[in-house]
């Protein structure tokens, strides 16, 4: 089973928006995909609770989050389907690394902020120190631009920002009002406006996550 970790070391940087379309998406795309929200606030799984979309079937609620219980939710779930998606916490460095510990592949979402920028590096500091501690190429890392402004200077420059920091940069995910309304429907975007702008991002993304869990 391949596992899929999305994190950050701050709140409010879309990593539940992330986490919640791409399951969608890989579910689309032909993945068995279970999502397991570890944020103790919960947010995808309240989500989900909004309606009875893909995610309604798919999300599973890690009730203590800690390290030890998900590395047990993930083991218990291990026969239950052939993709996990993590939707790890802001503000637990011991979970987010565990999640790193576990994980194929981890996206790191970010956004415009300086603060964000910020975030992002100790993030990825956890990810590295997980691929040292298990000797592994793994995780893989991939930076996220997460709710890219439109036609902002620190929209343009984000993905420029990302890519100095020598991790490969997927495609952005821009700040976009029907994404509130989806969550609201308790809807993914390719449930709410397939044909929206963006769901186009997110099909684009889980695009390239699906190219990278094959490989």
């Amino acid at each position: 089973m391949a596992i899929l970790a999305v994190a950050g070391r701050k709140g409010g940087i879309g990593k539940s928006t992330i986490a919640g379309n791409l399951a969608a998406e890989l579910t689309e795309m032909g993945w068995g995909v279970i999502a397991i929200d570890a944020d103790p606030q919960h947010s995808l799984a309240l989500w989900a609770a909004q309606g009875d979309g893909v995610l309604s079937r798919i999300v599973h609620k890690l009730k203590d989050s800690s390290a030890d219980s998900l590395r047990a939710k993930v083991r218990s779930l291990n026969n239950a389907g052939d993709l996990i998606v993590l939707d790890t916490p802001p503000g637990m460095p011991e979970l987010t690394f565990q999640a790193a510990l576990l994980a194929d592949l981890m996206l790191l979402p970010c956004g415009a902020s300086p603060l964000d920028l910020f975030a992002m590096k100790e993030a990825l500091s956890l990810a590295l120190r997980a691929r040292a501690e298990r000797r592994s190429k793994k995780p893989r890392i991939r930076l996220v631009p997460s709710r890219v402004p439109a036609n902002t200077i620190l929209g343009r420059s984000l993905s420029e920002s990302l890519e100095k920091m020598g991790k490969k940069v997927l495609p952005p995910i821009g700040q976009r009002i029907a994404v509130a309304e989806a969550v609201t429907s308790g809807l993914t975007m390719m449930e709410y406006a397939p044909n929206s702008p963006a769901r186009t991002e997110f099909f684009e993304l889980a695009r390239a996550v699906d190219k990278i869990l094959r490989r």
